[in-house]
């Protein structure tokens, strides 16, 4: 075995090995304080409500580790057993060249989101229905699987097959082609996603609270924001969980609430969430996203280019076909990006504390702080994380923290 495949392997079962940790002390923290809610929320949940809310906590990351152990081995297995036989198997129906490279890539996938499939259905129709949040019919599961693997073939099948072609003509220069074009894809995915994608999969209406809509557009007009529509997304067909969301560019910008939300909160609540996301709107998190991404594009297509250039599929003693490559290159990047996600969430935590002071400043910390309460409390969000978990999974702040920053006393 080489050097670089023995890290690489290290690689995958240490993040594995953190992962599992990180999940254990975040279940022993809600375990812990089971019987011990925070003392500033006591008005607003209940016991029962918090011993639940540990329970969900308890079960979640006990299925979660599961799926952290089955990933790294379905990871392992690619590299050491799969791969290469799956390639033999393709070469002896596709001759060498394109094809063959997005057949092996294309395969992986579907191969690799069938093993990993069990794991969604017990999250579905297993943890979700035993808290009551599940109203996921199995024919719509199976309905939604259908369309996302459609729509998944479709944007990256000609993708796969102009970054190929484009590695073959090109092999110097091809990789500044493969960012541009991503990048364009992820551009235009923003912008059709509101009125193109997401109403595949889910219904969405215009807002009819016609008194609420009033206060709503003045909050627009007050912020200067440009909005396609506010609309309501029928969430409760497949779960009780409440959100809210703007998403889109220019004209293309919607404003989409969770028709459970709306059930649950009272009007000044929902306009201190709305108040939330003109936040990121107004700090221009959505760009500052966008750049982060381009960041991470830029950096893992570079890396890309070179894992051609050297050769990576024979590192594993695999044929350096460039679908061989792209499949090891994306699996080693897996652990990376986990040791990565503290940074990435640190960002997402600072843009969300901006967007609590920018509702804040515009209704003060009562709407935006019952809000908050309410969310994690029918979230069932645990109330007493591990914060070395927090570090590494929330990419929100907990409630607790939350809660704290707009309690204080400048802005109030």
């Amino acid at each position: 075995m080489s050097f670089v495949a023995a890290v690489v392997y290290f690689a995958l079962l240490a993040s594995a090995g953190l992962g599992v940790y990180l999940k254990a002390r975040q279940s022993r923290a809600a375990s812990a304080d089971r019987e011990t809610p925070p003392t500033e929320f006591a008005a607003a949940v209940t016991m029962e409500e918090h011993r639940r809310a540990a329970d969900y906590t308890v079960a979640r990351m006990r299925l979660s580790v599961g799926e952290t152990l089955i990933d790294a081995a379905i990871s392992v297995a690619w590299l050491a057993l799969m791969l290469g036989p799956l390639y033999a198997l393709l070469a002896q129906f596709i001759a060498p060249g394109l094809t063959l490279s997005v057949a092996v890539v294309v395969t992986v996938a579907i191969v690799d989101h069938l093993l990993r499939l069990p794991l969604s259905l017990v999250e579905t129709f297993g943890l979700e229905a035993r808290f009551g949040f599940n109203r996921t019919k199995p024919s719509m599961f199976l309905l939604d699987e259908a369309k996302g693997a459609a729509l998944w073939l479709l944007f990256f099948i000609p993708l796969l097959y102009g970054l190929f072609f484009a590695a073959r003509f090109s092999p110097d220069y091809w990789w500044l082609a493969g960012f541009v074009a991503a990048m364009a894809l992820l551009l235009a995915m923003t912008v059709i996603y509101p009125s193109v994608i997401a109403p595949m999969f889910n219904q969405f209406t215009p807002l009819e609270d016609a008194a609420l809509k009033a206060r709503m557009e003045e909050l627009l007009a007050r912020c200067g924001f440009q909005s396609g529509g506010l609309f309501v997304m029928d969430a409760s067909t497949r779960s009780t969980h409440g959100n809210a969301y703007f998403s889109g560019f220019g004209k293309a910008k919607r404003i989409v609430f969770f028709d459970t939300l709306l059930r649950k909160h009272s009007a000044d609540e929902i306009l201190a969430i709305l108040a939330h996301e003109l936040g990121h709107y107004k700090f221009g998190h959505v760009r500052q996203r966008i750049f982060q991404a381009a960041g991470f594009l830029f950096i893992g297509f570079a890396a890309l280019h070179l894992a051609f250039e050297r050769g990576l599929g024979g590192v594993f003693g695999l044929p350096n076909d460039p679908g061989i490559i792209l499949v090891i290159a994306l699996t080693a990047a897996a652990p990376i990006l986990h040791l990565l996600s503290p940074l990435t969430n640190f960002l997402s935590r600072r843009a969300e504390f901006e967007a609590d002071g920018f509702a804040k400043s515009i209704y003060g910390k009562e709407p935006m702080v019952s809000a908050i309460t309410k969310l994690s409390r029918d979230n069932l969000a645990t109330l007493t994380p591990d914060r070395l978990y927090a570090l590494f999974y929330y990419s929100h702040p907990p409630a607790p923290i939350r809660i704290a920053a707009l309690q204080e006393a400048r802005g109030a």
